[in-house]
């Protein structure tokens, strides 16, 4: 029998998805989704992995998790289609991390750069919290719990599915084979793999404020295309631009297309003739920003729109979550079955184990 294709991926409820995240992740689930290729894809509101470093401020984890939602949905994915779960309310997923952390060493948790980063960015350095600390392993617990074996992630995590593969196989070597080694999936176009902030610092981050919302309304777009980083020596239009590091055309890379150029800046055919004209000089800044602007109220306006009637029935957003919540569990419990039967931790359904104990204590 041919093994199922099945995806997990999902994100931590830090509060409402930006750019960043739809580029990076949130376009590409909605294009696998509707690909067919796929027979089960699940997407998880990771709560649990939010409270590793938000323990003391439940009620912010709490608030972003209907935000988060909202985002997805908004963007189109499509709870018929995809199941959305809450992290939480699947305990299995602790149960097996729980197990996985015997095959993980500290020293080798510590190795991982992605976490070398994220306790950095949090300045945990002198006072990490453990759940943080095993946030790698508990991924995963969430990746292997629904047998995904595909994992559509941004280049920062793979150092995470690169320990989940390594877990994987430790556990199939001693306990025999049991779960599935997944592969990642990268974003295909190189400006997606890490959108810089609107002020051309590396990565859009809620904490420095660089951040353009899905939800963010068409004016406060315009507004924070307009105070883009773009190149400091272009003064004049006149003068020759740089693109290194200039946003707008970052922007761009990321999100037009040929069909865009057609529509609102008929002068060039695409992007590349764009990008000419500005390193020779005699285009303005303004009319580059201009261009995003439309773009980005195309990509944007539907989702606003969709988000709106969402915000309109929140009881039918939690009920999405319950329902996908229900179904997640289900397909992590049968996972969770047979790693115990495999780790000979079932006493209560190993018939033979009951049978021989009896035969050896007989008088």
């Amino acid at each position: 029998m041919e093994m199922e294709k099945i995806i997990l991926t999902g994100d931590r409820p830090t509060g409402k998805l930006h750019l960043g995240h739809f580029v990076g992740s949130l376009r590409r689930r909605v294009e696998l989704q509707n690909s067919g290729q796929f027979d089960k894809i699940f997407v998880m509101i990771a709560d649990a992995q939010a409270l590793t470093d938000n323990a003391d401020n439940p009620e912010k984890v709490r608030q972003n998790v209907i935000e988060v939602a909202l985002d997805y949905l908004a963007a189109g994915i499509d709870p018929e289609k995809t199941t959305i779960f809450i992290q939480s309310q699947v305990p299995e997923l602790a149960e097996l991390a729980f197990y996985y952390m015997n095959l993980v060493t500290v020293s080798r948790v510590q190795r991982n750069p992605t976490v070398k980063t994220e306790i950095k960015m949090r300045n945990f350095e002198q006072s990490i919290p453990v759940g943080f600390f095993c946030y790698p392993v508990s991924q995963a617990a969430d990746i292997t719990a629904f047998r995904a074996t595909t994992v559509p992630v941004g280049e920062d995590q793979a150092p995470m599915i690169e320990l989940t593969r390594e877990i994987v196989n430790r556990f199939n070597n001693i306990y025999g084979e049991t779960l599935v080694e997944p592969e990642i999936l990268l974003p295909d176009n190189a400006a997606c793999m890490r959108l810089p902030g609107t002020d051309g610092k590396a990565k859009m981050s809620k904490s420095l404020g660089n951040c353009i919302y899905l939800s963010d309304t068409a004016k406060e777009v315009a507004k924070k295309v307009k105070s883009m980083y773009t190149d400091p020596l272009h003064l004049n239009i006149d003068d020759p631009g740089h693109l290194e590091g200039n946003c707008p055309f970052i922007y761009l890379d990321a999100f037009s297309t040929d069909e865009h150029f057609a529509k609102y800046a008929p002068q060039y055919a695409n992007l590349d003739e764009m990008k000419t004209h500005y390193t020779r000089g005699g285009l303005g800044d303004g009319t580059v920003k201009k261009l995003l602007i439309s773009i980005l109220e195309e990509t944007l306006a539907p989702m606003r729109e969709r988000r709106a009637q969402f915000e309109n029935n929140i009881p039918m957003v939690y009920d999405i979550l319950r329902r996908g919540s229900i179904e997640a569990r289900e397909a992590a419990a049968k996972t969770l079955d047979e790693v115990r039967s495999a780790m000979r931790i079932n006493y209560f359904s190993d018939t033979e184990l009951i049978k021989a104990q009896s035969e050896k204590y007989k008088k």
